[in-house]
């Protein structure tokens, strides 16, 4: 039986595949995107979610898309709410033509 791994927050794509590489600290991070220190602490902390406003900055500043940034937040709202909502989920009939 296959194991299904946890979501993905984006804090922690955002800690693991940027910050730490780039050897590059949560307080300079914000103060390039001209942010509270607190928003990008608590994003890389897991504790908050990336806004619309954080994902253009972090777009801008990184080089990649808003997008990228949204779509990781919303795979993870999706795939949390989804476990938490399966037995509900499970009870709903599918619509089906007749």
């Amino acid at each position: 039986m296959t194991e299904k791994l946890s979501p993905v927050h984006p804090g922690e794509i955002l800690r693991e595949e940027y910050l730490v590489p780039l050897n590059l600290s949560t307080g300079r991070l914000a103060r390039q995107l001209d942010v509270p220190r607190t928003r990008i602490e608590r994003l890389a902390k897991e504790m908050t979610s990336v806004t619309t406003d954080t994902a253009l900055r972090l777009a801008k500043f990184f080089g990649t898309s808003p997008e990228f940034w949204m779509n990781l937040q919303s795979h993870y709202d999706l795939e949390i709410q989804a476990e938490a909502l399966k037995d509900q989920l499970a009870n709903i009939p599918e619509f089906r033509a007749a």
